[in-house]
């Protein structure tokens, strides 16, 4: 239990689940009242903001064509859509990233014989889904490597156990969105097709790699078998994801699709958030990851400038618009003088939680968006200035 004041002034003992919802609804309200942030994702606006992604839809589709029903019309035409820009041959929407992994690496099991899927034990599925492979599907992940790092060639080709299937999630999240190389990506799946495994793309932000990469998405994406990637991740979509791969995997997956419960009556809101994505968004990505290193640059500087022992930006030159920012102080301090300064300033330097990865430690995720690209370094050093400031170190 903590002693904290509410808004009405009233102190008193509260748990740190009520204290943890106390400082959520804070930073809600500093990111919606704030005027400036670094990025501004659609899913924490209004509901009229989010309605008004579909505004101009009809340049993007008819709009006096017949409404989708379980799957036709746009949500087609947004799977076609997706195939010819990951250049595969067919491609089915799903309702979520996790049915469409699932039903994905099903159907590569029932293909290769083998239930056994390799992956990093930080991805998505090991992390976030409360072990929904082995319980839904019946499929035993393998962990390559748990280090903060993608998977090493040698690690793949090297794995005491046979697999049939290399899940690799591009960029890996939860280790600061890292990707490997361009080398290193292909040598890791020619490992794998060495051992006569399939590969597929946990690719929710793949469409953030082009720039790190120096490739197209098609040649990006070619390196895999098959591959998922999100509509809102990127794309500031509703929701929503697309499995692409080699047309008979893809009629499989429709048929666990509708088993698994993602045959859904109408989907069109959605389908024109996505198709509205890969038109606005999908064109400024690159923008995005060139001004994050900027920003990360920025932030170094200001901090060091500010006196502060050490700062770490993770990657130091970030892979995509997303990337890890490490300090030398408690979470819980960092985190009031953060939402204290957007309440105050308008400029909401932190918007994400910062979590306590160890004893005096602190580390947030940073995102550059659209609404990121006008700051400049210099506006990111002042406001680090004035965030340093608000540090209440006798607190750390």
């Amino acid at each position: 239990m903590t002693d904290v004041t509410d808004d009405a002034g009233q102190s008193g003992p509260v748990t740190e689940e009520e204290r943890g919802q106390r400082l959520r609804k804070r930073r809600g309200a500093a990111h919606r009242g704030a005027r400036r942030v670094l990025a501004r994702p659609g899913f924490l606006g209004s509901l009229r903001g989010r309605l008004a992604v579909l505004d101009g839809a009809g340049e993007l589709y008819d709009l006096d064509e017949p409404a989708d029903q379980y799957g036709n019309g746009v949500v087609t035409a947004l799977e076609e859509r997706v195939a010819a820009l990951l250049g595969k041959e067919a491609a089915a929407f799903f309702p979520t990233g996790t049915m469409a992994q699932q039903v994905a690496l099903r159907c590569w099991a029932g293909r290769t014989g083998s239930q056994v899927v390799a992956l990093h034990g930080l991805a998505h599925p090991e992390v976030h889904e409360r072990d929904a492979f082995s319980q839904l599907s019946g499929l035993r992940p393998v962990r390559l490597t748990s280090a903060p790092r993608q998977p090493t060639a040698e690690e793949v080709r090297d794995f005491e156990e046979p697999f049939g299937t290399l899940m690799l999630e591009l960029p890996l999240r939860d280790a600061g969105y890292l990707l490997p190389t361009w080398e290193e990506l292909t040598e890791v799946t020619g490992a794998a097709r060495e051992r006569d495994a399939v590969v597929h793309f946990d690719g929710a932000r793949l469409w953030e790699t082009s720039t790190h990469f120096g490739r197209p998405l098609d040649e990006i994406a070619g390196l895999a078998d098959s591959v998922y990637v999100s509509f809102y991740k990127s794309l500031d979509g509703f929701g929503g994801a697309a499995l692409a791969g080699p047309r008979t995997l893809v009629e499989e997956a429709r048929t666990w699709r509708h088993r698994y419960g993602g045959m859904v009556f109408q989907q069109f809101p959605t389908a024109l958030a996505a198709l509205a994505g890969l038109e606005r968004e999908l064109p400024r990505l690159p923008d995005y990851v060139r001004h994050a290193r900027v920003v990360a640059d920025a932030l170094r500087e200001g901090f060091a400038a500010a006196g502060v022992p050490w700062a770490r930006v993770h990657p130091e030159v970030p892979h995509t618009h997303e990337f890890q920012l490490w300090l030398p102080y408690d979470a819980d301090t960092v985190t009031e003088a953060a939402i204290q300064q957007g309440e105050e300033t308008g400029d909401l330097l932190f918007s994400r939680p910062w979590d306590a990865p160890g004893p005096g430690l602190a580390m947030t995720e940073v995102a550059v968006g659209a609404a990121g690209l006008e700051w400049t370094a210099q506006d990111v050093r002042a406001a680090v200035a004035d965030f340093v400031g608000r540090l209440d170190t006798d607190a750390s």
